[in-house]
């Protein structure tokens, strides 16, 4: 197993930490299990599609749920598909299945849907407009503060005007 060393790039990186981890617990974790077969398709700027190939499996089979920066998919098979004969060859996979995929900052999921065996996640990015990137202009003057007029208060009573 290839195991690539990260450790010069956290002595001079700051603020990858959480990148750093992803990509260790991935290699980790990579055991080889690619069931069910995956595509991650980019359709757009901030437009992103996961097809999962899940023949066999039912819409009430299957849970997907997105956390921060976290899209899990689980997919569990009923005992309803039972036959009464014997199997000579089982080549339709009938396992349940866990895939997890992590997400950048801002992506949710827009849709799912599955359709002939295919389930279909679309993801949208939307960075919000605070952390969109903004011209300043060099010299401009800060706006003047607003004045706002108070009435006091003393003693627990407030003054007439």
């Amino acid at each position: 197993m290839n195991r690539f060393d990260f450790t010069p790039y956290r002595r001079s990186m700051v603020g990858f930490d959480r990148l750093f981890d992803m990509l260790e617990n991935q290699a980790r974790t990579s055991s080889g299990d690619n069931y069910p077969p995956f595509n991650i398709e980019r359709r757009g700027e901030d437009a992103y599609r996961i097809t999962l190939a899940v023949a066999g499996f039912k819409a009430a089979d299957i849970d997907i749920t997105a956390q921060q920066n976290l899209l899990v998919v689980q997919g569990r098979k009923g005992d309803e598909g039972q036959t009464n004969g014997q199997f000579l060859h089982v080549g339709i996979a009938q396992r349940g299945f866990e895939r997890r995929f992590e997400l950048a900052d801002y992506v949710r999921v827009e849709s799912a849907a599955l359709e002939d065996g295919l389930l279909v996640i679309d993801l949208v990015r939307e960075v919000p407009e605070m952390m969109k990137p903004k011209k300043i202009a060099i010299g401009a003057q800060p706006a003047p503060l607003a004045v706002v007029e108070t009435i006091g208060v003393e003693d627990g009573a407030s003054k007439a005007a």
